[in-house]
């Protein structure tokens, strides 16, 4: 995947029905990204790296696009690909997957399960084991990789503003979140809204 020359708005939206996983022991666990947030850098006041900001916390941000950027937020690690070239600091926030490969260990490191597993942000880097000691390291070149062949297609994909962006001007209403629409892990779906996750992808 293109991790440089697409917009980081064009990343976000593609990276739905991708497979993010994480090796443990030999086994591969995981699932479907169905829930993603664009980071546009130093012009978005929601960014880590707004107006230039380069502390040791942010610089893989600052990382050529398919690096990955972890931080801990309330004790819980958030994973996020870089996006552009070196020094254009904006990513993507990977906001929530669908479980497929590794069901049974997820569900035992949530201490969950069902779609508690893994519909947030902190919620699947704990089911997947995800820390800071990825922060920094090459997306596919280590223990997380992202499968792009068994691959699933939205059957149509939700725009709406970032989760949990206050004050910050034009960015809190911006049209940068993306989901899988009615996939019942996207994070706060409601019960009335949600679907069977097999009528939420196309059949290809």
């Amino acid at each position: 995947m293109d991790f440089i020359n697409k917009s980081t708005v064009e990343i976000a939206r593609n990276l739905l029905g991708k497979k993010l996983l994480m090796k443990h022991d030999g086994m591969m666990i995981g699932g479907y990204i169905v829930e993603t947030e664009a980071y546009i850098g130093t012009e978005d006041m929601a960014c880590h790296s707004y107006n230039g900001k380069r502390t040791p916390k942010v610089e893989a941000m600052y990382l050529e696009g398919g690096r990955i950027y972890v931080y801990v937020m309330h004790t819980h690690h958030m994973v996020n690909i870089v996006t552009k070239s070196e020094n254009e600091p904006e990513a993507v926030l990977i906001r929530a997957i669908e479980p497929i490969d590794g069901i049974e260990m997820m569900a035992v490191n949530r201490g969950k399960d069902d779609i508690e597993i893994s519909n947030g942000p902190g919620k699947l880097t704990k089911a997947m084991g995800i820390t800071k000691e990825l922060n920094g390291s090459l997306i596919n070149e280590g223990k997380l990789t992202l499968d792009e062949v068994n691959c699933r297609w939205p059957r149509n994909i939700c725009v709406t503003s970032r989760i949990g962006i206050p004050d910050k001007g034009e960015w809190t209403d911006a049209l940068l979140r993306f989901y899988v629409k009615g996939n019942p892990y996207v994070s706060g779906m409601k019960k009335k809204d949600m679907k069977n996750v097999r009528d939420t992808w196309d059949q290809k």
